[in-house]
């Protein structure tokens, strides 16, 4: 069983507060918005510009032994809301990086697939450096994508995300194999050792495939 969990919510624009909120009430250490673009069902409204609905997307790290509880929460708070107001899912993570700090359960990871998720959420204007080491360590390219942080004022001993509101979330895809040594060239970055100067997580992906013409 994982040591770590990333709950993921999708709802409507400025609806991310509904579900952070209720995380935290649950006992969550606040967590990562970001701005998304739902597309629809339909291609013609798509093309009309009728479809694309934008979206919050929420990323909340637990810790195992939490996740059910904050899990429900976040769903009794939705509850009320109209049809298809979104969703909620929950992916495994066996490990978690916290101002140069390795977190996780000894012996109880979870089992390895082929390639591996590495999400790096930092203070904004260092997610270049982290790429930088990740190369050097065997990484491939990654993706970054603009967020902001919504710790509580009281969380520095946690997540700590609160200290600089904007945050940059870089996610890079490695094969198995490098994600030690990836994790050891990001987290010993200078701007990581601070507490509250950001995360680093690690999920299996369970499918992966590359799209296009092969």
């Amino acid at each position: 069983m994982s040591a770590f969990y990333l709950l993921l919510a999708e709802v409507p624009q400025n609806k991310a507060e509904l579900v952070s909120d209720s995380a935290v009430k649950a006992g969550s250490f606040g967590g990562t918005v970001l701005r998304g673009k739902g597309i629809s069902s339909s291609g013609l409204a798509d093309a009309l510009g009728l479809g694309a609905k934008t979206k919050d997307i929420v990323l909340i790290l637990v810790e195992q032994e939490n996740k059910e509880k904050i899990f429900s929460a976040v769903q009794e708070a939705c509850e009320n809301e109209k049809k298809d107001f979104g969703y909620l899912c929950a992916l495994e993570s066996d490990t978690m990086v916290k101002a140069g700090i390795i977190k996780g359960k000894e012996g109880d990871a979870m089992s390895e697939g082929k390639q591996t998720l590495i999400s790096v959420i930092l203070n904004k204007g260092y997610a270049d450096d982290a790429m930088a080491a990740a190369r050097k360590a065997g990484a491939g390219g990654g993706t970054v994508i603009n967020a902001r942080g919504t710790a509580r004022e009281d969380d520095a001993k946690f997540f700590g995300m609160h200290i600089v509101p904007e945050k940059e979330m870089l996610m890079i895809i490695v094969d198995s194999e490098k994600k030690d040594s990836v994790l050891d060239a990001v987290k010993n970055l200078a701007c990581l050792q601070e507490p509250g100067s950001g995360i680093v997580f690690c999920s299996t992906v369970n499918s992966f495939s590359t799209l296009g013409k092969k």
